[in-house]
């Protein structure tokens, strides 16, 4: 990592390995420290799972209702279906739904509404990019419109697609909860699991904390920036994609799921929810496209919220069967593996395909220090 700190690919990173419950490797290099705070991104998508599953332990919603009982703008959705017109250019029309988008397809990526920066088609181009894009331009209510006059890329329940998804969940959990998704998640994840610098905004005595990029990336020479700004206030708290947090603080939370819903004193999710939660709901009839969205997780299928490894041998990169994970955008990563009691934590802002190279470096280095 120094070498590579050195050679000017990395501003900086940090990294945790526990094992056995107990955190056996820290390290940071270059700029970074153990205190500092980095953008999630993607890794947002596992707190939200969770935060959702503590609520349905509750009762207060089931999996299957459709989504538009807590978000009605999502009642009458219709999908597009490829055409040309008279001159031969494409374009497309819609029909109805077969049927409602669940709270489960949220949570597993098949609503059928996507990122429109994941892909080049028509409908693709008429998305918000991303989860920040989407924070740094909308309020909650004005995401949801915008989202109810796109057509789905795809029938809800039948193709694993990146996107909004869990940014949705987020504002259903607001729903359900009558409170922020931020305030939720502060009461009953970040307190008890003592996350003290993970949030969705940075205050301002936190910001020489916060962890910047190079100014532009090593193989393509584009400026790189963290974007949303989190010492500015976001539009709407975006669940997909909007907490900053450290090391150390996202450690617990691997360490929570790792342990089956526990973690020291705290008791987050009943072990059969945790589970559930981290078991492959993806069945046949769905068509898996994640390796579009990170070589990585190429043969992964997909939980409440988070990748799942469902057979030996068939991944990009070491682990085992019921390893789970989903990493960030901007090349923080993270993993959990059940067989080895084993929880890696590395924290970067690299995005681009350099992030997918760290992923398996760092994957590596891991796994063969495994020697008993």
């Amino acid at each position: 990592m120094q070498e590579h700190i050195t050679a000017g690919r990395l501003n900086g990173a940090s990294g945790l390995i526990a094992r056995n419950g107990k955190v056996i490797f820290r390290e940071t290099w270059g700029t970074y420290k153990p205190d500092t705070i980095v953008r999630m991104y993607s890794m947002t998508k596992a707190v939200t799972g969770v935060a959702a599953m503590m609520l349905y332990e509750e009762g207060r919603f089931a999996l299957n209702d459709p989504a538009s009982k807590y978000l009605p703008e999502l009642a009458n959705m219709r999908v597009a279906h490829d055409t040309t017109d008279a001159m031969g250019k494409r374009t497309f029309y819609t029909i109805p739904a077969d049927h409602q988008i669940t709270v489960r397809d949220l949570m597993r990526h098949t609503s059928g509404i996507i990122y429109g920066g994941r892909g080049n088609t028509i409908v693709h181009k008429q998305y918000p990019a991303g989860s920040s894009d989407a924070a740094r331009k909308f309020d909650g209510t004005a995401f949801m419109d915008k989202l109810a006059t796109l057509p789905l890329l795809h029938q809800p329940g039948t193709v694993w697609d990146y996107g909004f998804g869990l940014d949705m969940l987020g504002l259903t959990i607001e729903k359900i909860s009558g409170q922020t998704l931020g305030q939720y998640l502060q009461a009953n994840l970040f307190a008890p699991l003592g996350m003290t610098d993970t949030g969705f905004a940075i205050s301002a005595d936190k910001a020489t904390r916060y962890a910047k990029p190079l100014p532009s990336d090593p193989d393509t020479g584009r400026p790189q920036a963290r974007s949303p700004e989190l010492t500015q206030p976001l539009k709407f708290e975006c669940g997909g994609g909007c907490l900053s947090s450290t090391a150390g603080d996202y450690m617990r939370f691997a360490l929570m799921l790792l342990n089956k819903g526990s973690y020291g004193e705290s008791r987050i999710l009943g072990r059969k929810t945790a589970e559930y939660m981290l078991t492959n709901q993806l069945g046949p009839e769905v068509k898996n496209l994640m390796a579009n969205t990170d070589p990585t997780r190429a043969d992964y299928g997909f939980g409440l919220g988070v990748s799942v490894r469902t057979q030996p041998g068939r991944g990009r990169v070491m682990g085992s069967v019921g390893d789970f994970s989903w990493p960030g955008a901007s090349g923080t990563n993270w993993w959990a593996d059940p067989k080895e009691e084993l929880a890696v934590v590395f924290m970067s802002h690299a995005p681009g395909p350099i992030r997918w190279h760290y992923r398996q470096v760092i994957n590596a280095l891991v796994y063969q220090a495994i020697v008993d």
